[in-house]
């Protein structure tokens, strides 16, 4: 059903829920009809995500996606949206060499995309840049646990935080926390905490003062995101365990398309209510 409250959703509102029992709704979304329907359904938060890389332009990794490609897709996504916060991921390279770098970057998502807020990947490496980045009132999502631009260093897309001993106080699960702690300190306004087990991101969540956003790191962040067609069941194969499918569109579309052709080879489409047609009172009468 379509939402008929347009109050936008603003970095202040989407503070205030942190540990609202009325949790935060993300989606990714990276062309205008889906994003319009994405809005109307009454997501808060539409990542324009650079993961485009990999369900819109059929990449392994997100890390080809250009700058200028986000831009393009922010601004498809902003023309649709009425009430939803957008945020613009900062793609591989364009906020790491420096933080005027990522001011830069930031600031061509927020002029020429359109977006309200902007997100990059790391914590504690990236504070002084998110802190750059705020410093000049540009809003910063910070993203860590699995980042799927350091998909080389981690050696593949990998739950991260685990601990294999029986201290956890240690390792990577305290990078993770530190990582987490970085951002806030630094100004972001949120943060993602992907691919992490359920109890690290738990911890986190109730120690840091700002919005948690989970994807694979279970129910007790202040949000949830997903990718827009994992949740649609468009993806081939087999989907990431924290994915639910709320549809199965690759099926419909599917069925759809076979169902088209077939009535196309067969003359059965198009038909006379499909046609446009003279006027009774126009054709033209053969000559005798």
């Amino acid at each position: 059903m379509e939402k008929t409250n347009l109050e936008r959703v603003t970095v202040p509102v989407i503070l205030s829920r942190k540990s609202s029992v009325r949790k935060i709704s993300a989606v990714t979304a990276y062309d205008y009809s889906f994003a319009r329907l994405v809005d109307q359904a009454g997501v808060e938060m539409i990542l324009v995500g650079d993961s485009l890389g990999s369900v819109v332009q059929g990449l392994d990794t997100t890390l080809g996606v250009t700058l200028d490609e986000m831009i393009y897709h922010c601004r498809c996504v902003t023309r649709a949206v009425q009430r939803a916060l957008v945020v613009g991921d900062l793609p591989f390279l364009t906020y790491q060499i420096s933080p005027e770098q990522a001011m830069l970057s930031a600031g061509r998502l927020l002029k020429e995309g359109g977006v309200s807020a902007v997100k990059l990947e790391g914590g504690v490496a990236m504070a002084a840049t998110i802190a750059r980045l705020t410093a000049v009132d540009i809003p910063v999502i910070g993203h860590v646990g699995l980042t799927p631009q350091s998909v080389h260093r981690m050696g593949g897309y990998k739950v991260q935080g685990r601990v294999h001993s029986n201290s956890r106080r240690q390792g990577s699960w305290e990078k993770v926390i530190a990582d987490a702690q970085a951002v806030q300190e630094a100004g972001a306004f949120a943060i993602v905490l992907e691919g992490i087990c359920s109890e690290l991101a738990h911890e986190i969540t109730t120690t840091l003062q700002i919005p948690t956003i989970g994807i694979g790191a279970g129910v007790q962040c202040d949000g949830q995101i997903l990718v827009l067609n994992d949740l649609l069941g468009m993806g081939e194969g087999d989907s990431p365990r924290f994915v639910k499918k709320y549809a199965d569109l690759r099926s419909t579309v599917t069925s759809a398309l076979q169902s088209y052709v077939a009535e196309v080879e067969g003359g059965k489409f198009p038909t006379a209510q499909h046609e446009y047609r003279m006027p009774e009172n126009r054709k033209l009468k053969r000559a005798s």
